[in-house]
């Protein structure tokens, strides 16, 4: 270990850590798409390729080498999708990233809260962050849409045969509806409170996701984030806690600033 630690030239750090920060962003990237499970394939193939070559078994070795020898034709082909989102990740910076989309995705979404609240539509959004929701996104039905206000409160009408699930949205996009959610074990939970607020409460338990729960009962709107609920808030209330949370304050100060100028 220590002979290890005396050959490590300055230059050996800043690589480390920038292989380690470009594995983790792909990662993240990938984390709860069919992408992660392709390369999990992948990875047993590999580790079968090995095993075939350590074992000696000619055919099996022949065939998977016939194949490994165009793994990055394969890659590019397989995941063009994947590497064209990455890319444009890549690509963006904290300084020149755009949150315009963010923002407009926020409109529709307390737009649509305050719609559905108006008319006492019980509804329940989950708006995603960092931890993954993939086993909640598999318990719904496919949507993959752009966020509008219009397909959000069509989804919780109570003709909707979805209307009675979570939606769940990732980056300005409706992924799945009617999704099953985990309902809180906490016994110091208000018994006012329905299944929707309690299955929000579990979720916000397990995750980092904040959730909005529009009650049928009442009307009112409520945000829970880490397993704490804030009940009654109003348009404006919900709207400045959702932008205080997924768009940085140095672009909201942009954004008040370019408003000012314009008035």
């Amino acid at each position: 270990m220590l002979e290890i630690l005396k050959s490590l030239r300055w230059q050996d750090i800043p690589d480390i850590l920038i292989v380690w920060f470009l594995i983790y962003r792909v990662l993240l990237i990938i984390r709860g798409t069919r992408a992660a499970q392709m390369l999990a394939g992948i990875a047993v193939i590999i580790i079968t390729y090995f095993g075939a070559k350590e074992f000696e078994l000619l055919t099996l070795y022949w065939l998977l080498n016939t194949f490994l020898s165009s793994i990055f034709l394969i890659i590019i082909i397989v995941f063009q999708r994947d590497i064209r989102r990455a890319l444009t990740q890549v690509g963006q910076t904290p300084f020149t990233r755009s949150y315009e989309d963010m923002v407009q995705s926020l409109e529709e979404i307390v737009g649509a809260a305050s719609y559905l609240s108006r008319k006492r539509i019980g509804a329940l959004m989950i708006l995603e962050r960092e931890t993954g929701l993939k086993d909640y996104i598999e318990s719904g039905h496919n949507v993959d849409a752009r966020v509008s206000r219009e397909l959000l409160v069509s989804l919780f009408l109570h003709e909707s045969p979805l209307h009675d699930g979570g939606v769940v949205i990732r980056q300005g996009r409706i992924l799945t509806a009617g999704c099953v959610l985990p309902l809180t074990k906490n016994p110091y939970i208000s018994k006012r409170l329905g299944t929707r607020h309690r299955a929000a409460i579990g979720l916000s338990e397990e995750t980092d996701a904040v959730i909005l729960v529009v009650s049928e009962e009442t009307g009112h709107i409520s945000l829970v984030q880490h397993g704490a609920i804030t009940t009654d808030l109003d348009e404006k209330t919900v709207k400045n806690r959702l932008r205080a949370i997924f768009v940085p304050q140095e672009y909201q100060t942009n954004l008040w600033k370019s408003w000012l100028n314009r008035t």
